[in-house]
């Protein structure tokens, strides 16, 4: 039998399959991974450590940068942590109004998952059509926060500012056509036999192992474990939406991509619904807010689904104007924690693969 020799192998920080500056050093034998070393921490802004020198709302814009693809649904997370410690009620207007942003966020992040794993596989007519409807996403996000990306639309309390004369209804005439959209993505990438064979079988992670690492969202759901903290630990108003869970049934790259896919739909759902009951429910935006936050000595919990898993913030008050501490729960971060023994015995071009169908963000990793 032919000897071979190890050798090492550093993919990234600089390169675009990545999706990000993440490093992993391979240990190869041929083309067959031995063992795979993540190095993450090329991006590390210390932005746990940065809330102690900020107010309460300062730290807003912060929350942002952790998931510049789905801001609003980071910020939403931290606001909801601050207000159960100083008991805060939201409006009812505001939180439909966190619930109509926080899925546009979704879509545009899912949106990007499933163009930019296309273009991983292969196939790069996919990503140009993903990002056709993520620019009316951000088209409809910017024109309600007067940001493209970094929104920072939640406020402590509630929302910066009520949805502007018919913005409602062109979020629900999107809607209307977004079904057809994911039909043909479902066709020209699902379908596609070459991105099948680059996903099918591979990188198969058991539910048992899920639930063991503390995976969630997409890369949970893939497997077949049926959490979704929108169902599980309703939040803000989805307890009056009907949407369902899509699960998969293999555990492998295609589930997590298709899972993504389906959720898009299950999007569609909950936007028709939140639109239509909005127009129902009159009031402000923005509950009763002292001016200077100075939350009570103690500490709150809170989390919610996002796009990439459970996004969950810890925040420790010792009753001043300033976070005493803070820390947050990522779900990129967490996702990784198996990439080790997900990657050993694979071929390197299925390292590719099997990191995509992850759908990672640096700024979540990096925190």
């Amino acid at each position: 039998m032919l000897k071979t020799q190890e050798y090492n192998l550093n993919l990234g920080p600089q390169h675009p399959s990545t999706h990000g500056v993440f490093r992993i050093l391979l240990t190869l034998d041929g083309e067959r991974v031995v063992k795979a070393e993540p190095i993450p921490g090329y991006l590390h802004r210390g932005v746990e450590k940065l809330a102690e020198a900020r107010t309460y709302t300062q730290f807003i814009p912060y929350t942002d940068r952790l998931d510049y693809l789905a801001a609003m649904l980071q910020n939403w997370g931290y606001v909801m942590a601050v207000e159960k410690l100083m008991g805060i009620e939201v409006p009812e207007r505001a939180e439909y109004m966190r619930v109509i942003c926080g899925e546009l966020s979704r879509l545009a992040s899912h949106l990007i998952a499933i163009g930019t794993y296309s273009m991983d596989t292969g196939g790069v007519t996919g990503f140009e059509l993903a990002l056709r409807e993520r620019e009316t996403t951000m088209d409809l996000l910017e024109e309600l926060t007067g940001s493209r990306m970094t929104l920072s639309y939640a406020r402590i309390g509630g929302v910066a500012a009520d949805a502007p004369e018919g913005w409602l209804d062109k979020v629900d005439k999107f809607m209307d056509k977004m079904p057809a959209y994911i039909d043909e993505y479902d066709g020209l990438i699902a379908g596609n036999e070459i991105f099948q064979a680059r996903t099918m079988q591979v990188g198969v992670i058991k539910p048992e192992t899920a639930i063991s690492y503390s995976l969630s969202g997409p890369n949970l759901r893939g497997s077949g474990v049926n959490y979704d903290l929108r169902k599980a630990k309703p939040y803000s108003v989805y307890d009056r939406i009907d949407f369902d869970v899509p699960l998969g049934t293999n555990g492998d790259c295609y589930d997590r991509f298709y899972c993504r896919l389906q959720e898009m739909r299950q999007i569609v759902r909950i936007l028709k619904q939140a639109v239509a009951q909005i127009k129902e429910v009159d009031g402000p935006v923005i509950g009763k807010v002292p001016k200077v936050l100075k939350p009570p000595k103690g500490e709150a919990y809170e989390e919610i689904e996002s796009s990439k898993g459970i996004i969950g913030y810890y925040v420790v008050s010792d009753g001043s104007a300033k976070p005493y501490r803070i820390h947050v729960r990522r779900g990129s971060f967490i996702n990784l924690g198996y990439l080790d023994e997900l990657l050993r015995g694979v071929l390197l071009a299925d390292v590719i693969a099997i990191l995509g169908s992850l759908d990672i963000i640096l700024g979540e990793v990096d925190c």
